[in-house]
């Protein structure tokens, strides 16, 4: 029997999703000073306007639903799954009000790409966009990249028993440090060195290429972010291929692959374990899912004779494995090009994309942990099968730490893992019926799903509004894992339902 929730419970929810709007809506003071700066009137305005909504919609809903309740695991999953739909709605306000939209939907597909660190996007005219609505569109990656739970549980929720679960809501599991606090503190910290280092390094790299100093400060900001955060925004709509740079394609290459670490990993760098590194199965399963799919593109390319040489085929065709098995975005050809990899060729990247990063990363996708579980769990059964009747099959790998591969362990894996197959397919599905090929179908519904970016041309201002809400719900579904939203709609059902 469904139990219907309580007024309590409501008040929980309500509570704490105040919290995180207020926090998120402080953070519109960065792109707000950035109008300010540059004389950006009007842009600067928009996002006061939005900051001031924010904190009204917050405050409103922490007077109305003051209590003092821990959050439940049930709550934590509702609150992390509102929070994020509800952070669209507010980011898309500041973009809409660009003028650079041509609908709220579109401003709210590019607002929901941003802090899902997808990278598909609905802009018109992007080369004329605001510096402050560009700081915007690139602050929404660094946010939903780290966590916009993690914003909260680092500058607002202090000492909560109930924060681990809005954690976990954010399909983040690891606790690196003592507590969830200190790894939501860690995760920033580690961030904030990673942007100083990126804006230096690439700054460097603008400047000595004739950008003006404000415009390469600013960019590499905004282009560290968006790889680091595997994000794949860029101030211009030619993305990466703007800058018409091998040196700064080899340093993005760099930032994509940290992104696409798992934040315990961040850890042990800075700590000094490298033999953590030889060890991770995830790091041992993702370095060999991107050599093998690099073959396979290669055998395409090759095939095809796509590039005339080595350097096109490392700056075309190995930057776009990396871009979409990091879950990125970035591209160095435009989305019609892909038609020149073959049918093989495309496959690699869609392979590539639908695998995703490493887990508690910026990245999207199945994970590389999960691929990793799964073909231990083949072997297992394997061993099983030719293995004398009755014996124990133990099967160990390193995470961190030693760990059994236990039943418990594997279901979990193998059920994400299926639900993201289901997710493509009904992607590729709804795509088909609006009409546009299956491997264009296929294609944009697993970059959108595995937050990836990548696009053959399918997303566009025109594309049908019922596909911009499919592609809107896959970078929702895909960025939180599907557990938390499952939850929040077994919480609607049973408040109509329940007794």
């Amino acid at each position: 029997m469904l139990i219907k929730p309580s007024l309590e419970d409501l008040k929980v929810i309500g509570f704490n999703i105040g919290r995180i709007v207020i926090a998120f809506g402080l953070t519109m003071l960065i792109p707000m000073i950035t109008g300010l700066a540059l004389a950006e009137w009007g842009p600067a305005l928009d996002f006061a306007i939005t900051l001031l909504i924010c904190l009204i919609v917050g405050e409103l809903l922490l007077i109305s639903c003051k209590t003092n309740k821990d959050l439940s695991w049930g709550h934590g999953l509702v609150v992390t799954a509102t929070s994020w739909l509800i952070a669209m709605i507010l980011g898309a306000i500041p973009l809409f009000y660009s003028g650079h939209y041509g609908s709220f939907l579109d401003s709210c597909f590019d607002s929901m790409s941003g802090i899902a660190t997808t990278g598909l996007a609905l802009i018109q005219n992007l080369d004329h966009l605001s510096h402050a609505h560009n700081m915007w569109r690139h602050l929404l990656m660094f946010l939903g990249g780290q966590g916009i739970i993690v914003i909260g549980l680092t500058f607002l929720i202090r000492g909560s028993a109930g924060a681990y679960r809005l954690y976990v809501g954010e399909a983040r599991e690891e606790k690196i440090m003592p507590n969830v606090i200190q790894t939501a503190r860690f995760i920033w910290s580690i961030s904030f060195i990673y942007l100083m280092i990126g804006i230096l390094v690439l700054s460097i790299l603008f400047s000595h290429m004739g950008i003006s100093l404000i415009r390469s400060f600013l960019h590499s900001i905004w282009i560290f972010m968006a790889a680091y955060d595997t994000g794949g925004f860029t101030p211009h709509s030619q993305s990466i291929l703007y800058y018409h740079s091998f040196m700064v394609e080899l340093v993005t290459i760099a930032f994509m692959i940290l992104g696409t670490l798992n934040f315990s990993m961040h850890f042990a760098l800075w700590s000094g374990n490298s033999k953590e590194f030889r060890k991770n199965i995830e790091v041992f399963t993702l370095i060999s899912s991107i050599s093998i799919i690099c073959v396979v593109a290669l055998v395409s390319l090759i095939q095809f004779s796509t590039y005339s040489n080595w350097i096109g085929i490392f700056r075309k065709g190995f930057y776009q494995i990396i871009s979409a098995h990091s879950g990125t975005g970035f591209m160095t050809l435009y989305p019609s090009q892909f038609n020149a990899w073959g049918p093989l060729g495309v496959f690699a990247v869609m392979l590539a994309m639908a695998l995703g990063g490493s887990a508690c990363s910026t990245a999207g996708g199945i994970k590389a942990l999960r691929v990793g579980l799964s073909i231990k769990t083949l072997i297992k059964n394997i061993r099983s099968v030719l293995s004398p009747g009755g014996a124990i099959i133990i099967e160990k790998f390193h995470h961190i730490k030693d760990v059994v591969l236990s039943d418990k362990i594997i279901r979990s894996t193998l059920v994400i893992t299926l639900i993201y197959i289901m997710a493509y397919f009904v992607g590729t599905g709804i795509g088909l019926f609006y009409g546009y090929p299956l491997q264009d179908a296929a294609f944009e519904a697993v970059s959108a799903c595995a937050n990836v970016g990548l696009s053959v041309g399918v997303t566009a201002p025109t594309m049908p509004n019922g596909l911009k809400v499919t592609y809107i719900i896959l970078m929702w579904l895909g960025r939180l894992e599907f557990m938390s939203i499952f939850a929040l709609i077994g919480f609607f059902i049973a408040m109509v339902r329940g007794k």
